[in-house]
């Protein structure tokens, strides 16, 4: 009897052992997992903080090239506004070529223009005064009596103070020549009268005037003495 409860103590004592020892074991083990889990989540952040840096920073460059495209362009932009700019003034106020010690370096392009096409082609040299006038485009070319035909350019009329000393009305190509239109000054399109002859009609007008405008002649105009020429420019008025 004695000997059976002996036996059936160690069992209980055994049995008891192994159950502490798998819930030891039990206890050792769930930390770890847990611990796993932990540094698992830990990781998980770690990359997604990583891919959240990586497309801020993606981002932040493609921002940056935006910008630096649109400088680019902003600087090109304003760059051929300044060269079309620049290209504008030159061509608005143009200047001779005339270093500072010859005769013409005083007087722009536009004044030595008129006074070589005066010397050249004006009727009178002998004048008091040079007057230019400047026609613009599709201004008729006999406005008093018969408006039915018009300058299809910008042109310029040289006349002297007087009117024996005629006129010379053309236009300028920029390279030299000039196109000279056959045209009288006002009031002198019916030889000296201030009315047209009668029976005269607006068709044969038209003619005549289409014709002026279509048979312009091309004149190259010579550089000429540089005092003669000064002395021309010294009697403009505008």
């Amino acid at each position: 009897m004695s000997y059976m409860y002996t036996v059936v103590l160690s069992l209980v004592l055994v049995l008891t052992g192994c159950t502490n020892n798998n819930n030891e074991e039990s206890s050792s083990v769930t930390p770890t997992a847990s611990a796993t889990n932990q540094q698992e989540v830990k990781e998980d952040d770690e990359v997604a903080d990583t891919d959240d840096n990586s497309d801020s920073e993606a981002d932040s460059e493609a921002t940056a090239a935006d910008k630096s495209e649109e400088n680019s362009t902003d600087a090109s932009e304003t760059e051929k506004l300044k060269h079309s700019s620049e290209e504008t003034n030159t061509n608005e106020n143009s200047t001779n070529t005339y270093s500072k010690d010859e005769p013409l370096a005083e007087y722009s392009s536009q004044e030595i223009e008129y006074a070589r096409v005066w010397l050249q082609l004006g009727p009178n040299q002998q004048i008091d005064g040079l007057y230019v006038r400047h026609i613009p485009a599709g201004t008729t070319l006999e406005p008093d009596h018969f408006p039915i035909v018009s300058y299809p350019e910008d042109v310029v009329q040289l006349s002297g103070s007087r009117i024996v000393d005629g006129s010379v009305t053309y236009s300028s190509n920029g390279d030299g020549t000039i196109n000279v239109y056959n045209v009288p000054l006002p009031g002198r399109w019916y030889g000296g009268s201030p009315t047209p002859p009668e029976g005269l009609d607006e068709e044969t007008m038209r003619e005549e005037l289409e014709d002026i405008i279509n048979n312009t002649e091309l004149v190259y105009i010579n550089p000429g003495n540089d005092d003669a020429v000064k002395k021309i420019i010294e009697l403009i008025s505008e």
